[in-house]
């Protein structure tokens, strides 16, 4: 049995670190609720401009059947083949650790989809967007081609942008066959599932569904869908961006709420145990002084 000095000891270790995990939950927590806020006020923004792209690749001044021609993006230099070569993955991670199993879902599901194109015989470049990636990544092999660990901490639009853009021009130059995405989704405070989506080559099916409006287009309808994709695709990524970014503090405000529980409940335990073991010795040292004054 411990002896009281060594419990006393292992309560104030308890007490301390349960005023770290409660300070960085609170933290995480004030975080959380800015991260949320601005991924709130892009969602609409996002929504209206799907809408208006959805509406404008619709079929809606042709005959009842007939397939419409959508515009190539980007521009393709290159022949189309059916094989997959060369393959981008852009996974997002934390810069920091302490956020439960956040890192490793997102780290798990990113070496399966490396490993699954590997074996289809494509060459894998991954961008890394946070430091616990760029550094797992790193160890497996698979260097990222520049540093976006700043992204991960603080999300900008101006850095989500160029990040598209350097996806945008490596595929239109043919460097890139393939662009993926892997990164956790804000589902809600509890619940941050890992998700995997095609980025490049672009589809009407990455888009919601619209019915046709009644828009008047100018220059044209062609021109103006060459520049919204574009738009729209890196609007994606700083979308993205957010939402990986409130998944991590949602899953550290997780974390350290259960660790300070845990902690809770260890100190109720080590003061029931320190309570017992001093009434033991207090009972053992009256026995001691009773059974003297018998013998004297």
């Amino acid at each position: 049995m411990p002896s009281l000095k060594e419990i006393k000891g292992r309560i104030a270790s308890v007490s301390s670190t349960l005023k770290i995990t409660s300070a960085m939950k609170m933290v995480a927590s004030a975080k959380l609720h800015k991260a949320q806020a601005a991924i709130g006020n892009m969602l609409p923004y996002e929504q209206r401009l799907s809408r208006i792209l959805a509406a404008l690749l619709a079929v809606s001044e042709q005959p009842a059947g007939a397939v419409q021609h959508i515009p190539k993006f980007p521009a393709k230099k290159r022949e189309q083949t059916d094989r997959t070569e060369s393959v981008a993955v852009v996974a997002w991670s934390s810069n920091s650790s302490l956020c439960g199993g956040f890192n490793a879902a997102v780290i798990r599901k990113t070496s399966a989809v490396v490993k699954k194109w590997e074996q289809d015989g494509a060459k894998v470049t991954v961008f890394s967007v946070g430091r616990k990636m760029a550094d797992a990544m790193r160890k497996a092999g698979y260097p990222s081609p520049a540093d976006y660990t700043k992204l991960a901490d603080a999300p900008s639009y101006e850095g989500a942008a160029a990040l598209a853009d350097t996806l945008i021009a490596a595929f239109d130059e043919g460097r890139f066959d393939r662009v993926e995405l892997v990164y956790n989704h804000f589902h809600s405070t509890a619940s941050q599932p890992t998700r995997h989506e095609v980025y490049l080559p672009f589809s009407v099916e990455n888009i919601p569904e619209a019915a046709p409006e009644d828009f008047i287009v100018e220059p044209s309808r062609e021109e103006l869908i060459a520049q919204l994709v574009p738009t729209f695709q890196r609007l994606r990524i700083y979308t993205t961006l957010l939402d990986a970014n409130a998944a991590e503090h949602a899953a550290r405000t997780v974390a350290m709420q259960t660790a300070t529980d845990n902690g809770n409940n260890l100190l109720q335990e080590l003061t029931l145990e320190y309570n017992k073991s001093r009434q033991q010795k207090i009972t053992s040292e009256i026995l001691d002084l009773v059974g003297g004054t018998l013998q004297q």
